[in-house]
C-alpha cells in the first residue's frame, strides 16, 4: 500500500470492485475425489466452514464483488483457476496428516497463487507449540519449563529420561499434559503430580497418534491478545502505524473448577467467560502483553494476525504459552463472542474494520515484499 493513507483507501475502494477472492475452509476428508487416501487430521476434524462464511459475508459487506467459498482437498487448484481467483484468505487448519496447518499455504505457493495467512514454516512453527517454544527462548521470552514425549514407549518410562529428570524431577507438579498441536484446547489435561502424569500422556497420545508436550502448570491469570500488522481500517480509512497492532487484551475468567481454561467445544466463549483489561488501571499489564506479541509479531516475521496465550505466575511474571496461528474470526452473535474481536470497540473497530485491517496488511506486505509475485494483482492497480 502507497504510505500516504488517502491513497491507500482509494486503492482498496478500486480493488474491491476489481479483486476476486476466495475464503478457504478445512476439507472433508471423507468426500468424494477430496484425497486419494482418507486418513486422519490429529489436530482437529473441524472445518471452520461458518467462520469462513462470516468473512465471506463480511468481504462481501464491505463491496468486495466477487467472493467464493472452498473446501480444502485435492481438487482445491483446478477451483482456484475456475472462478479466476486473484487472491485467497485461509481459515483452515488443514484437512489431514500431520502438519495440515501449513499444507494449504504450501500448496498456494506452488500454485503461485497469493493468500492471506502464514506462510507454509510459520504456520508450522506456530502450530507445532514445542517448536514455537524453542523460538520463544532464542527471543528470551519466558515460556513454561516443558519436554516432549513421544509415545514410543511406555508412559511410566518417562522418569527414567534423563531429560525430563533435568527439567522435572525437582518439581512434584502439577503439570500440563497436551497435544504439540491442536486446537480450543482439546485433549488438555492437568496431572496432578508424577503418579497422575503416565495416564494423561496415555490419553493424549491415544486421542492424537502425536508427540504430547508435558508443561509446567503456571498458577495465575491467563491472558490473550491479538496482534496483526501495522495497518487499521475504521471509520472507513486506513491509517498506518509505526509497529504492529497489539489489540484486544482480555483476561480469560475461570470458574471455581477450572485450573485450565475449558475448551469452547464444551463451554463456548461468551462475554462472561472473558474481561477486557482497562487501559486506565491496568495499563501496565497491557503494555508487557503488547510488547510481547509485538516483539513475536516483528522477530519472527510474521505476515497475518496471532493470539497470543500468556499465563502469569504468583510473583507477576509473565509466560508465553501459545501463539494460535489461527485465531477464531467468528462474527460475534449475541453474547458468543471470540477472544481476538473481544476489545476491538475500544479502538473505534467493528468485525468488518478487523476483516479490512487484516485483508489491506497482507497486501501492503505483498506490495512492498512481493511485489513480484502479484503480477495479475498489480495489473488491477491499473
Amino acid at each position: 500500500m502507497p504510505q500516504n493513507e488517502q491513497m491507500a483507501t482509494s486503492l482498496l475502494r478500486d480493488l474491491a470492485g476489481r479483486l476476486r477472492i476466495a475464503v478457504v475452509h478445512g476439507g472433508n476428508r471423507l468426500a468424494e475425489n477430496a484425497v486419494i487416501y482418507p486418513t486422519r487430521n490429529p489436530r482437529s476434524e473441524k472445518t471452520y466452514e461458518v467462520v469462513a462464511r462470516d468473512i465471506a459475508d463480511s468481504l462481501t459487506r464491505l463491496g468486495f464483488c466477487d467472493v467464493a467459498l472452498m473446501p480444502e482437498d485435492m481438487n482445491l487448484g483446478e477451483r482456484l483457476r475456475h472462478h479466476g481467483t486473484h487472491l485467497v484468505w485461509l481459515n483452515t487448519g488443514g484437512t489431514q496428516g500431520y502438519v495440515s496447518v501449513c499444507h494449504a499455504p504450501a500448496m498456494l505457493e506452488l500454485m503461485g497463487m497469493p493468500y492471506i495467512g502464514h506462510n507454509p514454516l510459520n504456520a508450522a512453527m506456530l502450530d507445532y507449540k514445542h517448536v514455537f517454544k524453542h523460538e520463544l527462548d532464542r527471543l528470551g521470552i519466558a515460556t513454561p519449563r516443558s519436554i516432549v514425549w513421544g509415545g514410543g514407549s511406555i508412559p511410566e518410562s518417562i522418569f527414567d529420561d534423563r531429560h525430563f529428570q533435568r527439567v522435572f524431577m525437582d518439581d512434584p507438579g502439577p503439570f500440563i499434559v497436551k497435544p504439540v498441536s491442536g486446537r480450543a484446547s482439546q485433549h488438555v489435561y492437568l496431572a496432578e503430580d508424577h503418579n497422575d502424569l503416565p495416564e494423561k500422556l496415555q490419553k493424549v497420545f491415544a486421542a492424537t497418534e502425536n508427540l504430547v508436550l508435558i508443561e509446567e502448570f503456571i498458577d495465575g491469570p491467563e491472558y490473550t491478545i491479538g496482534v496483526c500488522g501495522p495497518w487499521i481500517y475504521r471509520q472507513q480509512c486506513l491509517e498506518h502505524r509505526d509497529d504492529p497492532l497489539a489489540f484486544s487484551a482480555v483476561e480469560r475468567v475461570m470458574g471455581p473448577d477450572e485450573k485450565i481454561f475449558t475448551s469452547m467445544d464444551v463451554r463456548p466463549i461468551a462475554l462472561d467467560r472473558i474481561r477486557l483489561l482497562d487501559l486506565a488501571t491496568e495499563n501496565i499489564t497491557v503494555s508487557r502483553l503488547s510488547q510481547i506479541a509485538q516483539t513475536i509479531y516483528s522477530e519472527l516475521g510474521l505476515e497475518t494476525a496471532v493470539r497470543v496465550d500468556v499465563r502469569s505466575n504468583s510473583e507477576g511474571r509473565f509466560f508465553v504459552l501459545e501463539a494460535n496461528p489461527k485465531p477464531d474470526l467468528a462474527y460475534p452473535k449475541g453474547d458468543k463472542i471470540s477472544l481476538i474481536c473481544a476489545g476491538l470497540s475500544l479502538l473505534g473497530m467493528e468485525y468488518d474494520d478487523l476483516i479490512m485491517t487484516l485483508l489491506a496488511n497482507r497486501l501492503s506486505f505483498l506490495l512492498a515484499h512481493r511485489r513480484a509475485t502479484i503480477p495479475h494483482i498489480v495489473a488491477l492497480l491499473g
